[in-house]
């Protein structure tokens, strides 16, 4: 039986994780502080000690029952929802405000910002300008 076929291969089943997330085994053997190598025979193992899983899980920023629970018809499912409704392009069509409208806002509040910054900084001026001609 190859491993494609085994249900329960957690090493093949990381494999596919980690190419969904498109990591190479080199990024993963960078997270895990190990060698490419050894991320290779354990994308091999049929099973993988409870504590490495954990750490496996942590590098691929799932959790170890997404692991352990990970098919590529479950994957393959999840991702075909998206395309179930022709008008769903992941939600975006949705939008309550004009994405130009708030960008014109963030700029007009940048604005004030600066010309408080710039009185602020006038009035320090002008307030040392005031220390200096008391002191003389």
């Amino acid at each position: 039986m190859s491993t494609l076929t085994k249900p329960n291969h957690i090493g093949r089943k990381i494999s596919r994780i980690r190419e969904l997330r498109d990591m190479k085994q080199e990024a993963l053997a960078q997270a895990l502080g190990t060698n490419q190598q050894a991320i290779s025979a354990m994308e091999n193992s049929e099973t993988i000690d409870e504590e490495k899983l954990v750490e496996v899980a942590k590098a691929l920023g799932v959790t170890v029952e997404a692991i352990k629970n990970f098919s590529d018809e479950a994957a393959i499912n999840y991702f075909n929802t998206f395309n179930e409704s022709p008008n769903n392009y992941f939600g975006l069509n949705n939008c309550t405000f004009n994405p130009l409208d708030k960008l014109m806002e963030a700029v007009e509040e940048n604005k004030k910002l600066y010309e408080r910054l710039l009185q602020a900084e006038k009035d320090k001026i002008e307030y040392l300008e005031k220390l200096l001609k008391e002191k003389q």
